[in-house]
């Protein structure tokens, strides 16, 4: 029994808004530590937030992601934390997750699948990262691996689906489950739509279970930009089974949700499927190793933490969500 506890944070994120950006995030990271939470999935490009647009294009932009980047750093001593910002390398700008460990950078996962359909643009900012490219990239002097990655953190693997490549048919995680994965995040900045949440739930749920794996997925919260509403919703899913559902439509600027996991219950269950074949070749330079202290779990069964609302089981949804997303936007503004 390998017991740890993982989480997915629900952020109120601006575009550009430097601030209070760091300020949720560092809120999160404390949050989780108070849970002796070993590893946090927070949204995607959560530093800058999601919609800044042409100012993607912007050199300063960039230089203040980083820079943000590093007055995070120092907070994430002694835990495993995703965060989403844009980086660029060879004149393109990729919507990246930076991975850090016990206050160290490990490497920039590169989204391979950009949204570019309804009300999402990526591709006129973003480059898609080609599948199984790794590359170096230079901040302040030091090199780090940028691509198409996935870590082992002492000894526990962790992957990437970055929103959209969890809605697309080559899914990054059937490649992730062969090189035996443990963990997969899933940074988004996935727009609220009627019963959106439930292909959310779908694709968490048989992501877990066909990768043989436990599932973070992290969502951002509010109205970001004054035109995109996000329901802030989290779940947290392992083998098929979901273990931990966050509250949606919260007027709070930072929401945490919990689960303790069992590694060693996943990868046996995992080994018993018939038709799971792993890859014996060396992972070679994709997977980055690092190491972190994870607190010791509780001993006993794996948390489970599914309580939702009593109004996500009402037979008129579409009301009920109607109601909470107006009044959300009102809130804001909007």
């Amino acid at each position: 029994m390998r017991l740890i506890k993982v989480a997915a944070a629900a952020l109120n994120q601006t575009p550009l808004a430097w601030e209070s950006n760091t300020r949720n995030i560092l809120k999160a990271i404390e949050l989780a530590k108070a849970q002796r939470v070993s590893v946090l999935c927070l949204p995607e490009l959560c530093i800058t937030g999601y919609g800044c647009e042409d100012t993607f294009h912007s050199p300063g932009l960039l230089e203040m992601a980083g820079r943000q980047l590093g007055e995070i750093l120092p907070s994430t001593k002694r835990l495993v934390v995703s965060v989403g910002l844009p980086l660029m390398y060879q004149h393109g700008i990729f919507n990246t997750s930076c991975l850090i460990a016990d206050g160290k950078i490990l490497g920039f996962v590169a989204k391979r699948f950009l949204a570019g359909d309804g009300i999402h643009y990526e591709p006129r900012w973003f480059k898609p990262w080609p599948e199984g490219v790794r590359a170096e990239v230079e901040i302040d002097g030091k090199t780090y691996p940028l691509g198409d990655l996935y870590f082992d953190v002492s000894g526990i693997r962790i992957g990437f689906e970055i929103c959209e490549d969890a809605w697309v048919a080559r899914r990054p995680g059937s490649q992730l489950a062969l090189q035996g994965v443990d963990l997969i995040l899933n940074p988004s900045a996935s727009h609220f739509a009627f019963g959106k949440h439930e292909v959310r739930k779908r694709f968490v749920l048989e992501g877990s279970r066909a990768f043989g794996v436990s599932y973070v997925y992290a969502n951002l919260l509010g109205c970001e930009a004054g035109r995109i509403l996000y329901d802030g919703g989290t779940l947290i899913a392992s083998g098929g089974r979901l273990i931990a559902c966050g509250k949606r439509f919260s007027f709070q600027e930072v929401l945490i949700t919990a689960s303790q996991i069992d590694i060693e219950q996943v990868r046996m269950a995992h080994a018993r499927t018939a038709s799971f074949q792993p890859c014996l070749q060396d992972p070679g330079s994709l997977c980055v190793r690092g190491e972190c202290a994870f607190p010791a779990g509780t001993l006993g069964a794996p948390q489970s933490n599914v309580q939702p609302a009593a109004w996500e089981d009402s037979p008129d949804m579409k009301q009920e969500e109607f109601s909470r997303a107006g009044h959300r936007g009102q809130a804001s503004g909007v």
